[in-house]
């Protein structure tokens, strides 16, 4: 009997008290994702303080971020993603999350689509390269479209951050678009789309 998974609705205020959790876990050869929760804020914080990773993973200038402002963020984002901490084995190396798509310009195109966006940052630096974030993906890809349903997922990445393009692009994704930020940086909006995936060479 095909599982049904319980969808996640953004709640109406922004700032939310605890984190909304759900009971969905991921495996594949090498990467486990399992949900993010209140216990895993030293990992988070640690990571999105983190210079190096920080360049890679937000156009943003770097600044370091308090306890509270990264718990406002993700646990707003909880309530309309599937939020997951990245383990190899039984060890947090990231987080990623499959998210409702909230970009504007994106939604606009494709109002009456179901579109969904992975965000994904690899925290500890010495596993960079080693394909864990590449399979990340493919799960978080199989399941947007097996079990959530999503018409689309979309990869905001930065033009320059080569790595996670050629993740998401050996997962099937192409650029929808490239978007000149204010502050001349560029990012490109990788996309597939679901007619891809299920016509897609059969999957590992």
């Amino acid at each position: 009997m095909e599982t049904v998974i319980p969808e996640l609705q953004p709640t109406p205020e922004r700032r939310v008290s605890t984190m909304q959790t759900h009971a969905v876990t991921l495996r594949g050869a090498a990467v486990t994702l399992r949900p993010m929760g209140e216990g895993d804020w030293d990992i988070l914080l640690k990571w999105n303080n983190d210079p190096a990773v920080m360049e890679l993973a937000d156009h943003n200038p770097f600044e370091e971020s308090t306890l509270e402002e990264l718990q406002t963020i993700y646990r707003w984002i909880s309530t309309h993603a599937y939020c997951f901490i990245m383990e190899v084995d039984g060890n947090p190396i990231g987080e990623c999350w499959l998210q409702r798509m909230n970009l504007q310009r994106v939604v606009a195109q494709f109002p009456d689509q179901d579109l969904r966006r992975i965000d994904l940052m690899i925290g500890e630096k010495e596993l960079w390269g080693r394909g864990y974030g590449t399979e990340a993906i493919r799960l978080l890809v199989d399941f947007g479209f097996q079990r959530a349903w999503a018409d689309a997922i979309f990869a905001p990445v930065m033009a320059d951050n080569h790595r996670s393009q050629r993740a998401f692009q050996k997962n099937g994704f192409t650029c929808h678009a490239r978007i000149q930020e204010p502050d001349g940086r560029v990012n490109t909006d990788l996309v597939v789309w679901r007619t891809e995936y299920e016509t897609a060479v059969p999957r590992e």
